[in-house]
């Protein structure tokens, strides 16, 4: 019984065309494009992505610590354990994030966690083509997947050790789309995070997570000598929605002609 209320009730929202224009601050509209499956060939076909609208920065844990304070259910001493591992906003002290972690972005946030956020701003998490399809944009192109400095950087990214104390969101440069931190600030959550083509088989595969700064979910590739898609996609692979990790955040995504139920 408790489980579905905790799901229905950020199920019943108002269609998307009910939305007051200011619903989309602090989000970009992106025009429809494509973006290539990884470990595909160079020669495979492009999936297509529709119009959409995506949030310029991930969540933080402000803007977080608001939700869970109008919506009780979803409090780490509430939340069931179906929903969350035991370590479910544990980087909070009681009573909410201290001033310092407000804009960081929030982490140690399950998948369940991170959609009935999105629900609740009537959006929802984006697919992995649509993050990817945002990702694959340097600062200067909506394509920069053949810019080698950019690539590089992110394979730089990847390499960094972990820290244990994340920036502020909003800090790097913006890239193409004026969208920030798709790199090298956090892992991020999508939607469909577990289609992935390599498959993780235990918790373990999530040691990425410990030994490795976190270059977000980076871009896209079709060379199989890209190391760092691997490790992105055998990163989500490795995921469960319950899980909680400690460099793993989540931003929002919507579609206007979506009715969200």
């Amino acid at each position: 019984m408790i489980i579905s209320v905790l799901l229905l009730s950020l199920t019943a929202l108002p269609s998307a065309s009910a939305v007051p224009a200011t619903f989309v601050a602090n989000m970009v509209e992106l025009p429809s494009g494509e973006v290539r499956p990884l470990y595909l060939t160079k020669d495979s076909p492009f999936t297509p992505v529709a119009s959409f609208w995506i949030d310029t920065l991930p969540v933080t844990n402000k803007e977080f610590a608001d939700f869970v304070q109008q919506h009780s259910a979803w409090r780490a001493e509430q939340i069931p354990a179906l929903f969350a591992e035991a370590q479910y906003l544990s980087h909070w002290p009681a009573g909410g994030p201290t001033p310092q972690q407000a804009a960081q972005p929030v982490t140690y946030v399950s998948w369940f966690a991170a959609d009935a956020y999105c629900r609740a701003q009537e959006k929802r998490l984006p697919s992995v083509s649509e993050w990817e399809y945002v990702a694959q944009a340097s600062e200067h192109s909506a394509n920069g997947l053949n810019d080698p400095e950019f690539t590089q950087r992110i394979l730089a990214w990847y390499a960094r050790p972990a820290t244990a104390e994340l920036a502020k969101v909003g800090q790097g440069i913006a890239n193409f789309w004026q969208v920030h931190d798709m790199h090298g600030l956090v892992w991020e959550w999508t939607q469909n995070f577990n289609s992935a083509l390599v498959t993780g088989e235990s918790r373990g595969d999530s040691a990425l997570d410990q030994g490795l700064f976190c270059g977000s979910a980076a871009s896209g590739s079709a060379d199989p000598s890209d190391y760092a898609a691997f490790m992105r996609y055998g990163f989500r692979s490795s995921l469960k929605a319950p899980y909680t990790l400690r460099n793993l955040g989540f931003r929002c995504a919507y579609s206007p002609e979506e009715i969200l139920k």
